[in-house]
C-alpha cells in the first residue's frame, strides 16, 4: 500500500484536485433534514463524520442510516434533536442511545439492506472510506462494500475519504471520481479489531464444530473467540472454501496454511468471498490487490440462493439463548437490543441449501458467571427470534453438539437439555416435562 493518500492518475488530477477538500468543507454539504448513509465499521468516514458533528448545532432533523456505527459524537440525548440515528445493527457505540430511545432500530436481514435503501430510505449524501484512485479513476471501498455501492448510487452526494491504508481489493467494490462530490484526504490508521486469548469454553467450542466440518466445505465465519478458535483447528483440514460477509484474520491463517484454497467451491472458484473486513493491520495488508480476495454488495454475498449454490457451506455464527424448541435469541437480552440480525439467518438459511451443508449456532452454557442458562425453557419476555426453530440446524456449547434440525420437539429438548450445563439439567428437566416437550 502507498504511503500517501495523494497518488493521481493521468487524466484525472484536475479531477481530483477540484473535489478535494477539508473535512469542514464537506460537512457543509450537509443540510436540515437530509438523510445520510455511512458503511459499516471500518469504511465509517472518520473526519468527516466528526466535521459533521461538529457543526450538528447548525442542524436540524438530519437521519443518519447506518450498520454497526464507531463515532458515538451524535449518539446521545442532546445530538438527537440535531442528528438522529437509524441503526441497522446495534454496536457498541450505538447500543445505548437505541436502548434509551435517543436513536432507533431498523430490524432487517443483512442482505436486504441494499433493497431497503431503494424502497424506503432517501440518501441526500453518503460517505465511505476508500483506498487511492488508481490509473483509471477507481477508487475501492474494500473494507466496507456491503450496502456502500446502493448508498452511493442513490445518493445526490458523495464524500470518499481516501486512506492509503485501505487495501485495494477486486471484485465489485469500485467507485468512480465522476460519481464523487467531495474528496477528503487522511493518513490516520484504519480502526484495528485485535485478536483476545480464546477461552477454554471458546476452544471446546471450536473444537466440537471442527470435527463435524469436512474438506472441500466452504465457510462463513464471524467474529470472536469461537470462530479463531475454529479456525485454528481447521489450520490442517483440505480443499476448504470462503464465502462469508466478515474477512478476518483468522481467514488469513486458513488461507496461508494452504486449508484454505477455494478449490472445490462450484462458484468463485479459487476465490475467497466477502463483504466487509475488520481485524488488524495484518489483515488489511494480506488484503491488498491480493487476487484470491474478492469483495461484493450484501444483497450477493448474503443472498441464501447465492450461498447454496456451494456445496458443504458451514455457518457458525453466535448466540444469547436458545429455547428447547430450538429458537434462537442472538440479538436482544429480553426487549432491550442488543446487536441485529446482521447475516446469521442468511447463512443459516443459505447453509441449509447447500448440498451438505451445517450451520451451527453457538453460545457458553452459561452466562452471568454461571449464574444462569443459555439453553432455556422459553426465551426471556420480549426477546427476539433470530433463528427461527425451522432454520436453527446445530446448536453447540462447551459440552457438545446438539442435532435439532430434522428432530421432533421431543428430542430437540433432549438434545438441548444433554448439552446445557449440568447444574442446569434437572431443572430443564423439570420444565420440559411441565411444559409437555417430554
Amino acid at each position: 500500500m502507498t504511503n500517501t493518500a495523494r497518488r493521481l492518475a493521468p487524466g484525472y488530477e484536475e479531477q481530483y484536485l477540484q473535489k478535494l477538500c477539508t473535512p469542514a468543507e464537506a460537512a457543509v454539504i450537509v443540510e436540515s433534514g437530509d438523510h445520510l448513509c455511512f458503511p459499516i465499521c471500518a469504511g465509517e468516514p472518520t473526519l468527516f463524520v466528526q466535521a459533521l458533528a461538529d457543526r450538528m448545532q447548525e442542524l436540524e432533523g438530519v437521519i443518519v442510516n447506518q450498520q454497526h456505527h464507531l463515532n458515538p459524537a451524535y449518539l446521545n440525548e442532546e445530538s438527537s434533536r440535531h442528528i438522529r440515528v437509524n441503526s441497522w445493527f446495534t454496536s457498541h457505540v450505538s447500543r445505548k442511545a437505541v436502548q434509551n430511545g435517543w436513536a432507533d432500530f431498523v430490524p432487517n436481514y443483512f442482505h436486504e439492506v441494499p433493497k431497503l435503501l431503494r424502497e424506503y430510505w432517501p440518501v441526500d449524501v453518503a460517505g465511505t472510506v476508500v483506498s487511492p484512485m488508481d490509473e483509471h479513476g477507481y477508487f475501492t471501498c474494500s473494507l466496507s462494500v456491503a450496502y456502500t455501492l446502493e448508498a452511493v448510487r442513490k445518493a445526490k452526494k458523495v464524500v470518499v475519504q481516501v486512506n492509503p491504508n485501505t487495501p485495494r481489493t477486486y471484485g465489485n467494490c469500485h467507485i468512480h471520481i465522476s460519481e464523487v462530490d467531495c474528496i477528503i484526504e487522511c493518513n490516520d490508521p484504519i480502526i484495528e479489531l485485535q485478536i483476545p486469548p480464546i477461552s477454554p469454553v471458546e476452544e471446546a467450542i471450536g473444537n466440537h464444530i471442527a470435527a463435524l466440518i469436512e474438506d472441500g466445505s466452504t465457510l462463513q465465519l464471524g467474529i470472536g473467540g469461537i470462530p479463531n478458535a475454529v479456525c485454528k483447528a481447521l489450520l490442517q483440514k483440505k480443499d476448504l472454501g470462503i464465502h462469508t460477509e466478515m474477512i478476518t484474520d483468522g481467514m488469513v491463517d486458513l488461507m496461508l496454511s494452504g486449508a484454505v484454497n477455494n478449490s472445490r467451491k462450484k462458484i468463485h472458484r479459487g476465490k475467497s468471498i466477502g463483504t466487509f473486513a475488520l481485524g488488524t493491520r495484518r489483515l488489511y495488508e494480506f488484503m491488498h490487490e491480493n487476487p484470491m480476495i474478492e469483495m461484493h454488495p450484501v444483497d450477493y454475498t448474503n443472498d441464501p440462493y447465492v450461498i447454496g449454490q456451494n456445496d458443504k457451506v458451514v455457518s457458525i455464527n453466535a448466540t444469547i439463548e436458545v429455547d428447547l424448541l430450538g429458537q434462537c435469541c442472538s440479538e436482544s437480552l429480553g426487549h432491550l437490543q442488543w446487536s441485529g440480525t446482521g447475516g446469521q439467518a442468511d447463512y443459516v438459511r443459505g447453509a441449509n441449501i447447500s448440498r451438505g451443508g451445517k450451520s451451527f449456532i453457538t453460545t457458553a452454557a452459561t452466562a452471568k458467571k454461571g449464574t444462569i442458562s443459555s439453553i432455556v425453557p422459553i426465551l426471556s419476555p420480549g426477546a427476539a427470534v433470530t433463528t427461527g426453530k425451522n432454520d436453527v440446524d446445530f446448536v453447540v456449547t462447551e459440552f457438545g453438539v446438539a442435532k435439532l434440525r430434522g428432530q421432533t420437539a421431543r428430542q430437540r429438548a433432549l438434545n438441548l437439555i444433554e448439552v446445557a450445563h449440568p447444574d442446569f439439567r434437572e431443572e430443564l428437566l423439570a420444565e420440559a416435562r411441565r411444559m409437555n416437550r417430554i
